[in-house]
């Protein structure tokens, strides 16, 4: 097999990790048996002109971590979260055109930086924050990662809003826990794939994609998630996306869906029916301000657990029917502003809804066609005149 003749090579010892600056990476060397990966080129726009690759690595456990970057224009800024700067293992190595390392932790404007080479102390659990405000990096491509101790992943690209593209294409999470915020406010990206992610032991998605503003598609299927309790907040405010993939989506110990789409604007149609929701608690706001849902399949859920339902599906316009009349409402106390100024619905059965004088009902029905409120008044003697309160002021 023909290959470019490498530019640079590192030999850190003679059974160690090789790298080969030039198109082509030679990944290990046992018993001169030589394994050749080729990688494809990125194509950089004319107004980038800098290419910065960063490898993380672990020499002791000769686990590897490689990332490539590209920066967004010429922007720079805060670049790489000190993971530990009491550590002194924990460095970053920089180097410009001239090929000179300097070791600091940041990079400025007057930087050629051309890659930056991560060294991080093998008794490290967590990537907390470890791109954190990075407003410089358009693309991330992690080609290698195999760190099985790394527990936290939570605010791994908070705020990254240059970032479009984030490819995961060998990502080890098998002890992972917690994933919250993860791509909170990465605003530019618009596709995220993470079904090869490995998610037994996460407990909390928290605010994952909050404000991913630009996100129009998300493939989350076959994620095991056989420990998740925390759904809060997942996609709200992802004002554009379309097409989500929960195929084998496992739900099963989730108590906490408060949010979870609210404000999803651009989502026409939401296909929940293989969510286990026999745990669930709060489902406050779960779909509010999904104005362009038409078709929304909770045909499976099971909500005897529920206590909240405040604005489950307040401002919801779009759609026309609802089938909730499989709900187990026996131990909801707070239904307030449920169906919020659902203006086009126009078939809904709640006739099974247990509703006592306990039960927070104001403004359920406000600001949906007085035919429906006709109708829900008929199916059940316990909705109240306050379900259609246009007078008092509730906060959704």
């Amino acid at each position: 097999m023909s290959f470019n003749t490498p530019e640079k090579l590192e030999f850190k010892n003679k059974k160690s990790i090789i790298y080969v600056k030039s198109n082509f990476i030679l990944k290990k060397v046992f018993n001169n048996l030589i394994y050749i990966k080729s990688l494809s080129i990125i194509k950089i726009n004319k107004n980038i002109q800098k290419k910065l690759d960063i490898t993380i690595d672990d020499y002791k456990k000769n686990c590897l971590i490689e990332i490539e970057v590209i920066p967004y224009g010429n922007k720079f800024g805060r670049f790489i979260y000190i993971l530990n700067e009491k550590d002194e293992s924990n460095y970053r190595i920089y180097f410009n055109d001239n090929n000179e390392e300097i070791k600091r932790h940041y990079i400025s404007e007057k930087d050629k930086v051309k890659k930056i080479k991560i060294i991080i102390n093998q008794k490290i659990e967590s990537l907390y924050k470890l791109f954190y405000n990075c407003e410089c990096i358009e693309t991330i491509n992690f080609t290698r990662l195999l760190r099985n101790n790394i527990k936290d992943m939570s605010c791994m690209f908070f705020n990254c809003s240059s970032v479009k593209e984030i490819n995961f294409i060998e990502f080890t999470t098998e002890n992972v826990e917690n994933m919250s915020f993860m791509f909170n406010g990465c605003t530019s990206l618009k596709k995220i794939d993470i079904s090869n992610f490995d998610t037994k032991n996460v407990k909390t998605m928290h605010e994952m994609f909050y404000f991913c503003t630009s996100l129009e598609e998300a493939n989350l299927s076959n994620l095991n998630n056989e420990k998740l309790i925390n759904m809060s907040s997942m996609f709200e405010k992802c004002s554009s996306l379309k097409k989500i993939n929960f195929k084998n989506f496992n739900t099963k110990n989730v108590t906490n869906m408060n949010l979870m789409f609210n404000e999803c604007s651009a989502l026409k149609e939401l296909d929940l029916s293989d969510f286990i929701t026999d745990n669930v608690t709060e489902m406050n706001k779960m779909f509010h301000k999904c104005s362009s849902l038409e078709q929304l399949n909770l045909s499976n859920f099971n909500t005897s657990k529920v206590t909240e339902m405040r604005g489950m599906f307040g401002n919801c316009s779009s759609l026309e029917t609802l089938n909730v009349s499989n709900f187990d409402t026996s131990n909801v106390s707070i239904m307030n502003s449920m169906f919020f100024s659902c203006s086009s619905l126009k078939e809904l059965d709640i006739s099974n809804f247990k509703i006592n004088e306990k039960t927070n009902i104001a403004t359920m029905f406000t600001k949906c066609s007085i035919t429906l409120q006709k109708k829900v008044k008929n199916q059940n003697e316990n909705i109240k005149d306050e379900a259609f309160d246009e007078y008092r002021f509730y906060m959704l």
